[in-house]
C-alpha cells in the first residue's frame, strides 16, 4: 500500500501541493461518492415527471438512453484529464491549466454554486420524502399543515418547518464531514451497495405487482406539453423541444460524479482511481437507471392518466401500488436514507471545492477557508461553509426553487469548461497524460461534450424555467465585473511553472506540521495553513 501513496504524494508535490488530506479512501470509495451523490433514488424518481409530461414512456425510456450516452461521453472527458491532474480542486485546476487563471476562476465559481444547489435541492428533498413517504406512508401522520401551499401565501407555519428539518439534516451531515474522511467513506461505501440493493427491489416491485408487460409503451411518443401532462410544462411546445426539455430527467440525475476528481487527494492510486470512479460511477447508474425507470412506465395502470397527474404522477403510483404494505415502508424508509446521504457526499465534494479553490486564495477569507484540521485531515472551515451556503439557499423559496431545477446546468457549464479549455491545449499547453487516455477520441469526444451542454442550455431555460435566464445573465454579469475589477489583478491561480518549485518549502513545512500534531496531540484540534 506504501507505494501507491508514495506515487500519490510525488504527483500531487509536482503539482505545487501538499499532502494535507488523509489519503484513507480505496478505489472503491472514490466510486461510491459519485454514485451516491448520483443518487438514482433522488432524481431517477423525483424527476421522473419531467419525462413523462413532455414524451409520455419513449421520453422516459430513449430519453435516459440518450441521456445517459451523453453524462458518459462527458464522463469519459472528465476522466481524462483527472488522471493527468488528480488534485481536489478537479475543474477549476485543469480549466486554469488549460485556458488560464480566468477561465479557471470562472469555472470554480460555476461549479461551486452548482454543487450548492445540488446539496440545497436534494436536502429539501430528503424532507419532502421524509415527509410525504415516512411520516404520511408509513406513521399515517396528517402532514397537511408541513406542506408548504403558495395558495395560502406559502404557509408560514409550513416554511418554518421546512427550514428547521433542512437546518438539522444539513448540520448532521457536516458534523459527519467534520470528523474525518472514514466516518464519511464508510456511509457513502455503505450507500453504494444500498442504492444498488434498494433499486433492484424497487424494479422487482414494481414489475411483480404492478407491470403490465406492455413493452410497446417504451418506444411510444406522446407530445405530452400543456394539459395533457397534468400542465408541468404549461405551455404546449413542438414534438421536439419537448423531447430536449425531457433530456433534463437523466441529466438532473446524473450530476456530481465530479466527486471522485474533488476527493483525489484522499484516494490510493488517484491517477488510476479517479477516472475509473468517474465511469463506473455514470455507467452503473445509466444501467440501473434505465430499468428502474421502464419499470415505472410497465406499472402503470394509466399511462396518460398518470402524465396528467404531472409532479405527483409518481408517489400516487407507489402509493397505489398493490404490493405488501411492510415492503413498501422498507422502500421508504430506504429512499430518504439514499437521498440523505446523497447530500452528504455532495457536501464532501462541496467543500473539497471551497478547499481547493481557497487555497489558491480564490475566495474572499481564503485564509480561513484553506485550513485543514489536524486532528482530523478535513477541511473544517470549507465543511461548514458549504453547509451553511447550502441551507441559506433554501431560505428565498422563488430564487430557489428555479435554481435548484437549473443546478444541473452550472454543473455542466463548469464540466464542459475545462473540456472545452483541454480541447485547445491539447498536444500544447497540455502535454503530461495519465494512465487513463482517450487517444485519437479525444478531440471528437470533447466537441460533442461541449455541442450537448449547448443543448442543455436551451432545454433548461424553456418555460418554466426561463426565469433561469435572469438568473444566469446575472451570474455572468457578477462575475465578469468581479474579475475585471478585482481579481484580474488579486488572483494568481494554481501553482504553475517556477511557482511550483518556489513553494516546495512551504508544502515540507505544512506536511510535517500536520504529521506532528495528528501524532503528537492526538486529543486536541489543531489548525494549519497549508502555505
Amino acid at each position: 500500500m506504501n507505494q501507491p501513496i508514495d506515487e500519490d504524494v510525488k504527483t500531487l508535490h509536482s503539482m505545487g501541493y501538499a499532502q494535507e488530506l488523509a489519503r484513507r479512501m480505496s478505489g472503491f470509495a472514490n466510486f461510491a461518492i459519485s454514485f451516491s451523490i448520483i443518487c438514482i433514488l433522488a432524481g431517477g424518481i423525483t424527476s421522473f415527471p419531467q419525462a413523462l409530461s413532455t414524451g409520455f414512456g419513449f421520453q422516459v425510456f430513449v430519453g435516459w438512453i440518450v441521456g445517459g450516452c451523453f453524462a458518459l461521453v462527458v464522463a469519459l472527458c472528465l476522466g481524462q484529464i483527472g488522471s493527468a491532474y488528480p488534485t481536489a480542486g478537479g475543474l477549476y485546476h485543469w480549466s486554469s491549466i488549460f485556458g488560464g487563471r480566468g477561465w479557471g476562476w470562472a469555472t470554480a465559481w460555476f461549479n461551486l454554486i452548482g454543487l450548492l444547489f445540488v446539496v440545497a435541492s436534494v436536502n429539501v428533498g430528503v424532507w419532502y420524502l421524509f415527509r410525504d413517504l415516512v411520516l404520511a406512508g408509513v406513521f399515517h401522520v396528517d402532514v397537511g399543515s408541513l406542506t408548504v401551499d403558495p395558495a395560502q401565501d406559502g404557509n408560514a407555519h409550513a416554511i418554518r418547518v421546512q427550514i428547521a428539518a433542512v437546518s438539522l439534516i444539513t448540520l448532521v451531515q457536516a458534523l459527519t464531514n467534520h470528523f474525518g474522511i472514514r466516518l464519511t467513506t464508510m456511509l457513502t461505501n455503505f450507500s453504494g451497495y444500498l442504492i444498488f440493493v434498494v433499486a433492484i427491489v424497487l424494479t422487482a416491485t414494481f414489475l411483480i405487482w404492478g407491470a403490465t408487460w406492455d413493452f410497446s409503451r417504451l418506444v411510444t411518443f406522446a407530445n405530452m406539453t400543456g394539459e395533457a401532462g397534468g400542465g408541468l410544462i404549461a405551455q404546449p411546445r413542438s414534438a421536439f423541444v419537448a423531447f430536449l426539455i425531457g433530456l433534463l430527467y437523466p441529466l438532473y440525475t446524473i450530476t456530481g460524479f465530479d466527486a471522485s476528481a474533488h476527493t483525489a487527494e484522499e484516494t490510493h492510486n488517484a491517477r488510476v482511481a479517479v477516472p475509473r470512479g468517474i465511469l463506473h460511477s455514470v455507467f452503473w447508474s445509466v444501467l440501473f437507471g434505465l430499468v428502474m425507470a421502464a419499470s415505472f412506465v410497465l406499472a402503470s395502470p394509466d399511462l396518460a392518466a398518470m402524465a396528467k397527474e404531472g409532479g405527483s404522477a409518481w408517489f400516487n403510483l407507489f402509493n397505489t401500488l398493490p404490493a405488501p404494505t411492510w415492503l413498501k415502508n422498507v422502500l421508504a424508509i430506504a429512499i430518504v436514507v439514499a437521498n440523505f446521504i446523497c447530500a452528504l457526499a455532495g457536501l464532501t465534494s462541496t467543500s473539497r471545492m471551497i478547499f481547493a479553490f481557497a487555497r489558491d486564495g480564490g475566495l474572499p477569507g481564503s485564509r480561513i477557508w484553506r485550513r485543514v484540521s489536524a486532528r482530523w485531515r478535513t477541511p473544517v472551515a470549507a465543511i461548514w461553509l458549504g453547509a451553511g451556503c447550502s441551507v441559506a439557499a433554501t431560505l428565498y423559496s422563488p430564487a430557489f426553487s428555479a435554481l435548484a431545477a437549473g443546478c444541473a446546468l452550472f454543473i455542466y457549464v463548469s464540466y464542459a469548461m475545462p473540456i472545452a479549455a483541454g480541447f485547445f491545449a491539447e498536444g500544447k499547453r497540455w502535454t503530461q497524460f495519465g494512465p487513463f487516455r482517450l487517444g485519437i477520441w479525444s478531440k471528437p469526444l470533447a466537441a460533442l461534450s461541449c455541442m450537448g451542454v449547448g443543448v442543455l442550455i436551451y432545454a433548461g431555460i424553456q418555460p418554466p424555467s426561463d426565469v433561469l435566464i435572469d438568473y444566469i445573465c446575472g451570474i455572468v454579469l457578477f462575475l465578469t465585473l468581479l474579475w475585471f475589477g478585482v481579481e484580474r489583478r488579486r488572483f494568481k491561480g494554481p501553482p504553475i511553472g517556477a511557482e511550483i518549485t518556489r513553494r516546495a518549502h512551504a508544502i515540507e513545512a505544512a506536511e510535517e506540521a500536520v504529521g506532528q500534531a495528528a501524532t503528537t496531540d492526538a486529543h486536541t484540534p489543531s489548525m494549519i495553513n497549508p502555505k
